[in-house]
């Protein structure tokens, strides 16, 4: 399994939007700042969305056609699951 998911900070005005097939590991690791660049810049660390698919090549392009979205556009999709943006982490573990 491989997940597309989406990151932002407590204010929820930077997202990240990554791709893994261990969800729980990788936020952990942006959580905790394990990982240098955009997300520990940023405090990137509030999972808002999560969608899993089977294989790894349809995961990329997902996560390739949402980073071509407008802003407005994911965070419609956020609120299509999470309309109040809460951390995800909980339900994940």
């Amino acid at each position: 399994m491989y997940y597309v998911y989406i990151l932002t900070n407590k204010t929820d005005k930077v997202m990240y939007i990554g791709v893994t097939n261990d969800i729980v590991r990788r936020v952990y690791e942006h959580r905790n700042h394990m990982i240098d660049g955009f997300t520990a810049k940023y405090n990137v660390t509030k999972l808002v969305y999560v969608e899993s698919a089977l294989d790894v090549r349809d995961a990329i392009q997902r996560e390739k056609q949402l980073k071509g979205w407008t802003r407005a556009k994911k965070n419609a999709l956020v609120e299509t699951v999470n309309p109040k943006w809460e951390d995800l982490w909980e339900t994940i573990l």
